[in-house]
């Protein structure tokens, strides 16, 4: 078992990019990119999850490391919900929102897994052990 040295060989960081990635795509094309509200707080909330996983990571304490994947885990419910508005809507296809969707889901299992993996752990540091 080795340590993690940063936040980017992070399983959950790497998909956390992912969806943001996708969020930006989708969220600019047809009537989707002429919602700058909603468009923009997508993107916010998608842009959130990654950057709270990597600002945690490097706070170097366990405490503070699963308070941030906590937010980072509420923006990832929070582009979820608008992802539903948006395909409610109709500026998301029924196969853009099942992919987002499916994306999503599985973004918030890995930051669960992490949390259960970090309140279980006996790390306190800042370097975190595979799992």
């Amino acid at each position: 078992m080795g340590t993690i040295k940063t936040f980017k060989e992070l399983d959950t960081w790497k998909k956390a990019v992912e969806l943001t990635r996708e969020i930006y795509h989708i969220s600019g094309k047809g009537d989707f990119r002429k919602d700058f509200s909603l468009q923009n707080q997508i993107r916010r909330a998608a842009v959130s999850i990654p950057s709270n996983i990597a600002e945690g990571f490097e706070r170097e304490g366990n405490k503070e490391f699963i308070q941030f994947l906590t937010v980072a885990k509420g923006s990832a419910a929070e582009v979820q919900t608008q992802l539903r508005i948006a395909y409610e809507v109709s500026y998301i296809t029924d196969d853009d929102f099942k992919k987002m969707d499916d994306i999503c889901i599985e973004v918030l299992s890995l930051i669960s897994g992490f949390l259960r993996y970090l309140r279980s752990s006996g790390i306190k540091g800042n370097k975190f052990k595979r799992s």
